[in-house]
């Protein structure tokens, strides 16, 4: 009985009981573990990262991302059924939100900048954008230049914000700002003249421009005024939950259904009817390179 009890007591640690696993894991694990569910943060009027399609629900690029993600925690799981709630978030709300656990994984277009990662931790880049300006093709706007005592609207909470401050004091320019709530509001002050551009970046000026009726009225232009790499947003601290977030995009990676996603998204018609063309940049087809898109 003495040497049974002995074996018995070497075997356990290496048994696997079911409620155990859920027991060592902390952070965003523990807690989706606990509730079956992850909580997406999603936006608006990102197009085509993450915005919402006419019956209401939030689609897009980041989105896939998101849920790809969920799949790998299923994974993580042994094929527990994951549920998927979405809260929507704003520029200005999106990292409080992340940092209060009111959203577990923020589905978005936001820039994965120094600063920022004092706050949050980020997803590997699926992304690399940049603010410019959108104005009426009858204005005299050509560049950052042309903005001198003019109006530019921009979206509250944005990198875009802080880039035309920057250029404007470094300028000189006294370019008087604007602040929509969302990109969708900013726009609408461009449309109705109440703005002489509209900063923000380039990807998602497409993506408003595409998407609504009067949009061929407008372009893009200017150069570049910041460098935006975009991640997928979660807790910091959480290194548990950053593996499994690490793991879904090498898996994307590996198998080329991050450039698939990338097509579907940007090369062909969106779900919604639109159509951006918008070819990969050699500096994102290195960056999914190094993240193993094989060659």
């Amino acid at each position: 009985m003495l040497r049974f009890l002995l074996a018995a007591a070497l075997i356990a640690p290496l048994l696997v009981i079911p409620g155990a696993r859920a027991q060592e894991l902390t952070g965003t694990l523990k807690k989706i573990k606990e509730t079956k569910t992850v909580t997406l943060g999603y936006r608006e009027s990102s197009i085509p990262f993450s915005y919402v399609n006419k019956p209401g629900e939030p689609i897009g690029y980041s989105i896939d991302l998101c849920n790809a993600a969920v799949d790998e925690v299923s994974k993580e799981f042994e094929g527990t059924e994951i549920g998927v709630k979405y809260k929507k978030v704003t520029a200005e709300t999106r990292i409080p939100a992340v940092r209060s656990g009111e959203i577990d994984l923020e589905c978005g277009s936001t820039t994965a900048n120094s600063e920022r990662k004092k706050e949050v931790a980020f997803s590997p880049i699926f992304f690399v954008a940049g603010t410019k300006l959108l104005v009426p093709r009858s204005s005299d706007i050509t560049s950052y230049r042309d903005l001198r005592n003019k109006t530019v609207v921009v979206t509250a909470g944005t990198t875009n914000e802080a880039a035309v401050r920057a250029i404007s004091e470094k300028q000189k320019l006294g370019v008087k700002l604007i602040i929509g709530k969302d990109h969708a509001e900013s726009f609408a002050v461009l449309r109705e003249g109440k703005a002489d551009a509209f900063a923000t970046d380039d990807v998602l000026l497409y993506g408003l421009a595409a998407t609504t009726k009067s949009g061929d009225q407008y372009h893009v232009v200017g150069e570049y005024l910041s460098y935006d790499p975009y991640g997928l947003m979660y807790r910091k601290d959480d290194p548990d939950f950053g593996a499994v977030v690490d793991r879904t995009f090498s898996r994307l990676a590996q198998s080329r259904e991050l450039v698939q996603l990338y097509n579907k998204w940007f090369q062909q018609r969106l779900p919604t009817g639109e159509a951006l063309d918008l070819p990969m940049s050699p500096q994102l087809e290195e960056i999914f390179r190094v993240q193993g898109v094989p060659d």
